[in-house]
């Protein structure tokens, strides 16, 4: 069946915001934030939304501690099921300041093992969901935006359809690509905003 996700991370899109209109909405199944959005954006956004809108914390999101996104639900350490897509999220970035959402690759590794044991229960992933990027796969050489080794441990597993990331800005000048490819598993760049539509393999949607 063909699937319409919308992936949002790191800046609030103007056309879903200061020009929004809700037919902008029409055709979309779900809504995926990687982080680093507004806490009222993703909350707007849900108001208007008759799907899920999952999320995962950027290392700028120290707010959702006090203002979750209201209507939306996050996917930090667990795997969702929505009509068959299996959907599995890890939050945060490299530790370079100690954070509340920054992490060592010792302790990434360690939320990797225990996501990996809870998708294997449910058969699998289908899209993974973080805000860093894989380290060496289109992140940033500067520590801050490193991305964590663990993640192709996760990737060669489960073999998911999608790996959808933010926090490296395509304004940036690392001349990001907004795709990439490994080993079969289209990696998106969600930067703003990034509409896929495609066939998921035995899925009920």
């Amino acid at each position: 069946m063909v699937a319409h996700i919308l992936f949002l991370a790191d800046e609030p899109d103007k056309g879903l915001w200061d020009f929004f209109e809700k037919d902008k909405l029409d055709g979309i199944d779900i809504i995926i934030s990687c982080g680093d959005l507004p806490s009222n954006y993703l909350s707007f956004l849900a108001t208007f939304f008759k799907g899920p809108v999952y999320y995962v914390r950027g290392n700028h999101d120290e707010h959702y501690e006090n203002n979750p996104p209201e209507g939306c639900i996050c996917i930090e350490d667990r795997v969702v099921e929505y009509e068959g897509i299996r959907i599995a999220g890890l939050g945060g970035s490299m530790d370079y300041k100690g954070g509340i959402y920054q992490y060592t690759e010792k302790d990434m590794k360690k939320r990797v093992r225990r996501l990996t044991r809870k998708a294997s229960r449910l058969g699998g992933v289908d899209i993974f969901v973080s805000h860093s990027p894989a380290a060496g796969m289109n992140d940033g050489t500067d520590l801050p935006h490193q991305g964590f080794r663990c993640f192709y441990d996760f990737l060669d597993h489960f073999k998911p359809k999608i790996f959808a990331h933010g926090h490296v800005h395509i304004s940036y000048s690392y001349k990001q690509p907004r795709l990439d490819d490994y080993k079969g598993t289209l990696v998106v760049n969600a930067f703003q905003k990034y509409a896929w539509e495609g066939e998921m393999e035995n899925m009920k949607l």
